[in-house]
């Protein structure tokens, strides 16, 4: 069977297929060799059909997030943020990210539980969807300073979907990622 890889499944958005579209993926890994996983998750999603470029932040390191807030008994997370440019679509991107997860050891047991490795797709493009399947953008990519700061290293000029500038949703945070 084939399919049509920058065909988006369900009633997606409609966009125009021929053009590259600037997704934004969030990396994050607290087990393991961090630096290796999050380096080897990089160059997975440059080998992506029709991708095109991939440009990533340097690293930064950050206390883990459990559901009742920060937890500095759990390891610490390396996180980055990669810049995609891509004709796949966003679901189906979004599978290529869940297998390069898979690949690294990624066990899906507890939410906001320890992993080798986390791929969150935060925006793509200009699209807004609540489609529970994929919700764009990443609902809680505005609260969260380990996305924002280095996404804003990759694009100075940052803007989330639907929430405004990534510098000025930082600022309201009044914290940066250590």
């Amino acid at each position: 069977m084939s399919r049509d890889l920058a065909k988006p499944l369900g009633d997606p958005p409609v966009r125009d297929r021929r053009h590259p579209v600037t997704a934004v993926v969030a990396l994050g890994a607290n087990l393991g060799d961090r630096s290796g996983t999050l380096d080897a998750a990089v160059r997975e999603l440059e080998r992506l059909p029709l991708t095109e470029r991939v440009v990533c932040s340097a690293p930064v390191e950050t206390i883990a997030v459990k559901p009742e807030g920060p937890d500095e008994t759990a390891p610490a997370y390396l996180n980055a943020v990669a810049l995609v440019t891509t004709r796949l679509a966003p679901t189906v991107l979004l599978g290529f990210l869940q297998a390069i997860e898979e690949r690294h050891g990624r066990v899906r047991r507890e939410r906001w539980g320890d992993r080798t490795l986390d791929l969150d797709l935060i925006a793509y493009g200009d699209v807004v969807s609540d489609d529970p399947a994929l919700t764009l953008p990443h609902p809680r990519a505005g609260e969260r300073a380990f996305v924002l700061a280095p996404w804003l290293d990759v694009d100075p000029e940052a803007v989330l979907p639907g929430r405004g500038r990534a510098d000025a949703l930082l600022a309201a945070l009044g914290e940066e990622p250590r």
